[in-house]
């Protein structure tokens, strides 16, 4: 683990950056979109249900490996930027208002779980009156049709929750941090690199995504723990992936 008094710490940090940054990049343009447009024609359950397994297994590698790495390499500077973003103009008024009115964040929480409640009810009134569900960006392809899917795609939410949130919001904001020595660079950045990684989705998934990440990391800077933000995260996507496609679709009766 790198220290942050070492001296060429902030040129390996700068150098993994780098190429973490072109990696994900490539693979959101080329793997992830070309990937998604097959997934697309496939109108054999089998088929995607191969190919859900592979996105399965290809998140925990690159995104769950990444995080494993990256901590490795710059895991000291977590509580370093967790102080400092706490110590900012921003970080110091929150934590005023939190002081000043107590139930701010259970209040937020509050907030958070009612308006996801909200807008799951939302989307199953219009999708009974409609013949498909109201989504943001492409991602109607991704909603199981049957038990077997169902499965997956609660898998699949599970996992993206995990990995993605030690990823985007934990080890990448530490390595951005190492890398540059600034917070605000750390949380923006890493919000903006979440969200683009969503391109196969088009502009809506994008924008969607990167205000999703937003919360998210408001979420964890708030409360300091990454485990909140990983089960936001993991019921955010099993309200699409799961909860969603039996209230609608009922697909849970569907053999497969």
């Amino acid at each position: 683990m790198l220290s942050p008094d070492d001296p060429a710490g902030q040129a390996v940090l700068s150098g993994a950056l780098v190429a973490l940054v072109a990696l994900l990049g490539y693979r959101a343009v080329r793997k992830d979109r070309n990937e998604y447009q097959r997934f697309k024609r496939f109108e054999r359950t089998r088929n995607r249900q191969r190919m859900m397994r592979k996105w399965l297994l290809d998140s925990l590698a690159m995104f769950g490996g990444a995080a494993v790495i990256i901590l490795v390499l710059a895991g000291q500077f977590v509580p370093l930027l967790q102080r400092e973003m706490n110590q900012s103009p921003l970080g110091l008024w929150w934590h005023s208002l939190l002081a000043d009115t107590g139930g701010l964040l259970p209040g937020f929480a509050v907030g958070l779980a009612v308006a996801l409640i909200g807008s799951t009810i939302a989307a199953v009134v219009l999708a009974r009156r409609s013949d498909s569900v109201p989504t943001i960006g492409d991602i109607g392809a991704l909603l199981p049709r049957n038990r077997p899917e169902l499965v997956l795609g609660a898998l699949l939410s599970v996992n993206a929750g995990v990995v993605e949130e030690l990823l985007f919001r934990l080890a990448l904001p530490a390595l951005i941090f190492g890398a540059t020595g600034s917070a605000l660079a750390a949380v923006i950045g890493s919000v903006m690199l979440f969200g683009a990684l969503h391109f196969y989705q088009g502009w809506p998934g994008i924008v969607g995504a990167t205000v999703i990440g937003a919360i998210l990391m408001v979420l964890y800077l708030a409360t300091g723990s990454i485990l909140v933000a990983i089960v936001a995260h993991a019921l955010i996507d099993l309200r699409s992936l799961v909860l969603i496609p039996i209230l609608v679709f009922r697909v849970q009766r569907v053999r497969g």
